[in-house]
Formats: C-alpha cells, sequence, structure tokens
C-alpha cells in the first residue's frame, strides 16, 4: 500500500518576513518563496506557529498568501494555516485563503480555552465543512492544551476534505495506529521525527529548519526512498546540531530561523541575541561546508 502524499513530502513552514519598520515584506516572501521551491519544497505552510500567525493581521494573511501563490505557480502546494482559538474566525480566514489562492488548508485545534474531545472534533469539522480546500490537522498539544485523541483521529478520517495531519504530538505509538487504520497523511512538525515517523509510514515533514537548509532536510528521506538503510540516518545526523540550536535551545523557531534570514521578528518575540545568532551560523555553515562535501 503507497503512501498518500496530499501535498507532497518536503513541506517547508515558511516564516512570515517583516520590514525594519514592522510591515508585511511580501518582497521577501516571494523571494524565499521561490528559493525554497527550488531546493526541493514541494509545499509551503504560510501563517503557522513559524509565521508568527498570531501577530499577523487576516489581511496580511491573505496577501501572503496571493504574493507566495503568484510567485511559486500553480503546481506549488500552498498550504495557509487559518486555525484559531475561535470556531467563527477559523471559517473565516479558511474561507479568505480559499479566495486568496492556497490549495490546502492547516487547522490547528482550538488552544487556550481547552474545549473537551466532542467539542475539538465539531470545530475541526466545522472548518473542514467551510470550503472546498484539503485539510491538515496540526496536532501540538504542547502549544494548544489539547490533543487531538486518536479515537478522534480515527472518526474525522472518515470526512472527506480531511486527510493529513501534522503531528507535534511525540506519540509515535499512536501515530502509528491511525496511519495503520486510515488514509491519514501523517506530516512530521518536529524535526527530529521527521526520519523515524517517515519509516513507519509518514509522509514526510513540515519543517521550520526547511527555511535555512531545505535540501539538507530533504535528503534523509531521498536516501530513505533509495533503499539506503545507512546513508538516511547518517545525512539524518548531519541535521541534528542546526536543528537542535534552532529547535530545542530555548527560543522559539521564528526567531531561530529569522537570526539566519535576515528578517525582523514582531513582538512580543525578541530578536536572537548577538551570541545566539552567532552560534546558529557556525552550525548552518557547518552543515553547508558537509553537504558540499558529500555534493548534497
Amino acid at each position: 500500500m503507497s503512501t498518500p502524499r496530499p501535498f507532497g513530502r518536503a513541506l517547508c513552514a515558511m516564516i512570515t518576513p517583516f520590514t525594519a519598520d514592522d510591515r508585511l515584506d511580501l518582497d521577501h516572501a516571494r523571494r524565499l518563496a521561490a528559493h525554497l521551491v527550488a531546493e526541493g519544497c514541494d509545499g509551503l505552510v504560510l501563517s503557522g506557529t513559524t509565521g508568527e500567525s498570531p501577530t499577523t493581521t487576516d489581511a496580511e494573511k491573505a496577501a501572503l498568501v496571493r504574493a507566495v501563490r503568484a510567485e511559486v505557480g500553480a503546481d506549488v502546494h500552498v498550504v495557509a494555516g487559518v486555525g484559531t482559538a475561535s470556531t467563527r474566525h477559523t471559517v473565516e480566514l479558511a474561507r479568505q485563503a480559499e479566495e486568496a489562492g492556497a490549495n490546502g488548508l492547516l487547522v490547528v485545534s482550538p488552544y487556550y480555552s481547552r474545549p473537551p474531545e466532542e467539542a475539538v472534533e465539531a470545530h475541526l469539522r466545522t472548518v473542514a465543512d467551510a470550503t472546498g480546500l484539503p485539510v491538515m490537522l496540526y496536532d501540538i498539544p504542547g502549544r494548544t492544551g489539547v490533543r487531538i485523541g486518536t479515537d478522534t483521529l480515527l472518526r474525522l478520517a472518515g470526512h472527506e476534505r480531511i486527510v493529513a495531519v501534522k503531528d507535534c504530538a511525540y506519540d509515535l505509538f499512536a501515530s502509528t495506529k491511525v496511519i495503520g487504520r486510515t488514509s491519514l497523511a501523517y506530516y512530521s512538525g518536529c524535526e527530529e521525527t521527521n526520519l523515524p515517523l517517515y519509516a513507519v509510514g509518514g509522509a514526510g515533514y513540515v519543517s521550520t529548519v526547511a527555511n535555512v537548509a531545505p535540501a539538507q532536510m530533504r535528503a534523509p528521506l531521498d536516501a530513505h526512498d533509495k533503499g539506503d538503510p545507512t546513508e538516511a540516518p547518517r545525512l539524518n545526523h548531519l541535521t541534528l546540531p542546526l536543528t537542535e540550536l534552532m529547535m530545542a535551545s530555548g527560543l522559539p523557531g521564528t526567531v531561530t530561523a529569522k537570526a539566519l534570514l535576515g528578517s525582523p521578528v514582531r513582538e512580543p518575540l525578541r530578536p536572537a541575541s548577538p551570541d545566539r545568532a552567532a552560534a546558529l551560523r557556525t552550525a548552518y555553515d557547518d552543515l553547508v561546508r558537509e553537504s558540499a562535501r558529500r555534493q548534497l
């Protein structure tokens, strides 16, 4: 049985660039989107966690989708993050994203209010019913405070437009159960699980680190698909120093990615300190150097 990949394999959770005076920088967004696609990204996820969705306006979200869609063309997956704590607002953003040119939606479970499981399910169904676009559910209980439970996922898999999950739940056993019993495409949302989840039937990943190292993040999956049992983990290990600094050193991935890309963050986030930025640059340069040596 082949693994479903409705949005491709290698997706970047793209930053939202800003100017020095805190305006949306669409020129930077277009350049970055084009670069990421040229470097092997099958799709771009806009206005997710990395895209600073809590602090961008609805108008900025729509403008970003329109600009990126126009830049990358119709053949690239453009998935718009539309999840909020409000069902009504999420539906509004979903319809706006469809009109702006997105061909997929990323919908996080409603956060902060911590609704019970049946309310989470109803919320996700309502959003999926609101447009004709395929939906990637976003399970990230560390930020939302609630899981999308296994039984709920099994039921939601029967919805014609709910086709994928961005998995940040750190529960490989539960994910494997859903993969084995449904046609949901599972995308790792945490770089350290990219290869393990892929090995048990995952579809690919949605990666923050791919903003700066798209080819290097894709390489382990390419090696796995070629049936090389030693090269895939070796290539995965190459990315770990940069991944650890970007994603597990106490700073949000948005901050570390933007430190390397030279784009301001929006408050309440603050930029990386000069020392942290220098360490990130060293780890990035080391990865690029080793990748060149291996001709990745």
